[in-house]
């Protein structure tokens, strides 16, 4: 066990910023220790475990996005392994793939066939985007599992979604043979959770082909395409996966863990640019107001604020 602990510490401080795709890894696997391991499947996609009990986190995320959350280019579900001792599988793809790979799909089936899923008390899988479509899509492998999304898409198969014009190439890619249509892989789920941006209307027409009596779909407005960035930035997305695992995850305690909203700059500033978009001149004030007696709004509230103010003062009409 002590052995365990300082390979898994070893990895969790190794810093992996700046190595191409091969080298990132190999450099996994090295530090994997004799727990784990990193599997290149194929060309584009490689497996990463870090093997502790009794929760797994299986966690879909890209290459490419790693320094952008990660200083040390370490996979998301790492850091959350790191503080509550779970077990992680990483599918990590070096560009954005959608997992779309037969070498991928045969990874999973081994995994089942081995009965990898069935050590584990609970099992819970997580991506973003095009890695919510395939936490969702793959979540399939392992009945009963718990399944968190943001902003994923159903299916890029132009019969089905010929409405989202944003990954063209991907229409020459199969959606409709194995792990294909992600709402229907989610019927063995015990649950799952869908966070969303309604302002992104695409992701909202996705996001529509996942009701199903077991997801519990989440409006995240004003996050547009940064949800998972903004959930870390404010410390809501560790916490949301922490309650799902214990079974204490409702629409009231995600509402209450978004909250948090209320402290974060960037979103605040999300919400101004919306508000002088529309002129509603009012609430502006009032926004710009509250956030600057919070200390969350800079010099950008207070110049927005003595614009409105100074615009507001000019329309006034004369006093006779």
């Amino acid at each position: 066990m002590q052995d365990t602990m300082q390979d898994t510490a070893d990895i969790f401080d190794a810093d992996l910023s700046g190595l191409d795709w091969a080298a990132w890894c190999e450099r996994a696997n090295e530090l994997a220790g004799d727990d784990g391991y990193a599997e290149r499947l194929g060309d584009r996609h490689a497996a990463v475990l870090i093997e502790r009990k009794p929760t797994l986190l299986v966690s879909f995320e890209a290459f490419h996005r790693l320094p952008t959350l990660s200083p040390q280019a370490h996979p998301l579900g790492w850091a959350l392994t790191k503080a509550l001792g779970w077990s992680h599988l990483c599918l990590i793809s070096e560009r954005d793939t959608w997992f779309r790979d037969k070498r991928v799909y045969g990874y999973f089936d081994r995994l089942i066939d081995d009965g990898f899923f069935d050590d584990f008390e609970q099992v819970i899988f997580y991506g973003a985007g095009p890695c919510g479509y395939a936490a969702a899509a793959f979540s399939v492998a392992a009945p009963g599992a718990k399944v968190v999304m943001l902003s994923p898409q159903a299916s890029l198969d132009p019969r089905v979604a010929e409405w989202d014009d944003r990954f063209l190439r991907m229409r020459r890619v199969s959606f409709s043979d194995r792990y294909g249509y992600a709402p229907d892989m989610l019927d063995a789920a015990a649950s799952a959770v869908l966070l969303y941006d309604p302002e992104v209307e695409l992701d909202a027409m996705h996001a529509a082909l996942f009701t199903r009596p077991n997801v519990m779909k989440f409006r995240t407005r004003y996050l547009g395409y940064q949800i998972e960035p903004a959930l870390l930035r404010m410390g809501v997305l560790f916490r949301l996966l922490a309650q799902l695992s214990a079974n204490r995850l409702t629409r009231l305690s995600l509402a209450q863990l978004y909250r948090k909203r209320r402290e974060d700059t960037p979103y605040l500033a999300s919400v101004l640019q919306r508000l002088m978009a529309d002129e509603r001149d009012p609430l502006t004030i009032l926004h710009c107001r509250n956030a600057i007696a919070r200390g969350v709004g800079g010099p950008r509230f207070r110049r927005a604020l003595k614009h409105v103010q100074i615009k507001n003062q000019q329309e006034e009409p004369a006093q006779d």
